[in-house]
Order: structure tokens, then sequence, then C-alpha cells
């Protein structure tokens, strides 16, 4: 059994941080604000395999020529905008969720990659990137010698 050390003053610094992330769990939405960048991102998934780094991002709403996708210097980066479906000038809105404008992912990959066989498939609001890894970046079991 692990000791875990209280603290009250810690524990009262961090309501804020509970409370939003209750907030942000309750109206949880595939486009999600980011406090390190002060801007709407989509959700995504990163999965390594043996052979490939999997990534897909929610999208949802959005045409395939408003993504942007780039590899450069082991950093892929998923971009676009997502637009309003109307202009909103004045209204009456009870509930408004839906999150609009400009947005960059940007995730790592580990080096060793083949750039020609990336592949990526836009598929009713989720885009889907299969990113190959070169030989020399897949695992190698290495054989020991008995002496």
């Amino acid at each position: 059994m692990t000791l875990v050390k209280y603290s009250p003053a810690h524990s009262l610094f961090n309501i804020r941080n509970d409370v939003e992330k209750l907030f942000d769990n309750f109206f949880k939405s595939d486009f999600r604000y980011d406090d390190q960048y002060g801007a709407v991102v989509p959700a995504i998934n990163v999965e390594e395999t043996d052979d490939t780094f999997n990534i897909s991002a929610e999208l949802p709403g959005m045409k395939k020529d408003d993504i942007k996708i780039t590899f450069e210097n082991n950093v892929l980066s998923i971009s676009g905008e997502k637009k309003t479906e109307k202009e909103f000038k004045e209204g009456n809105f009870h509930h408004f969720e839906r999150s609009s404008g400009k947005f960059c992912r940007n995730i790592g990959i580990p080096s060793g990659v083949k750039l020609d066989k990336i592949d990526a498939e836009y598929k009713d609001g989720v885009l889907n990137i299969v990113v190959p890894k070169a030989e020399e970046a897949k695992p190698k079991e290495i054989a020991i010698k008995v002496k």
C-alpha cells in the first residue's frame, strides 16, 4: 500500500481544475478547447503497432478539402478550418456548443517512417492516418549468445 501525503492547501487550489474538468466532461464535444494554445482542437487517438503509427481524429461536419496533413521534422500536423453552417448576427440561443474556427494539431512521431507510404482516409467525420515505420525503426529481437 502506498502512502500519499495529504495537503489541504493543495486540494483548495485544485478545486477550479476539478470544476472545469467536470464541465468539460459534461459538455464534451468532438472539438475541445486547448488551454495551452487557446484554440479549439479535434480529439485524436494515436496507436503504435510493430509496423505503423495509426492516428484517428474526429472532424465531424468538415469537408475533405478543408483538412490539410503535413509531415515535417518528425511531426505530423493536422490542420484545417471548421466553418459555421450559417452566420450568427442575432439570436435567442438556449444552448451553443458547436465550435468553429481554424485548428492545428501536432503529433510527434519518432524517427524512421516511410514518408512516401503515409496513407490518409476520411470517412463519416473521422480522419484515419497510417504512418508506416521504416525497417530501422521497427523493434528487433536480439539473440543472446551462450559462451
